[in-house]
């Protein structure tokens, strides 16, 4: 399964800005889940249950981070 960076690397010339909303949600919650997956093989592991129940917060974060100024 490929992760969130070889997602993005895979988007070439392609700008994150420029790709439908649909595909921007896409790989902001397959950024998240990365974190999620960091975070629960770390030695302060977590419940999954509560990072999924974070998900979404997760996806908005990174998608609001990828806005340009």
């Amino acid at each position: 399964m490929a992760n969130a960076i070889d997602k993005l690397t895979e988007l070439g010339g392609h700008r994150y800005s420029a790709l439908p909303d649909e595909q921007k949600r896409a790989l902001a919650v397959a950024a998240a889940l990365e974190v999620i997956c960091a975070k629960a093989s770390g030695a302060d592991a977590t419940k999954l249950s509560v990072e999924f129940g974070s998900l979404s917060a997760y996806a908005d974060q990174i998608q609001d981070a990828l806005k340009l100024k």
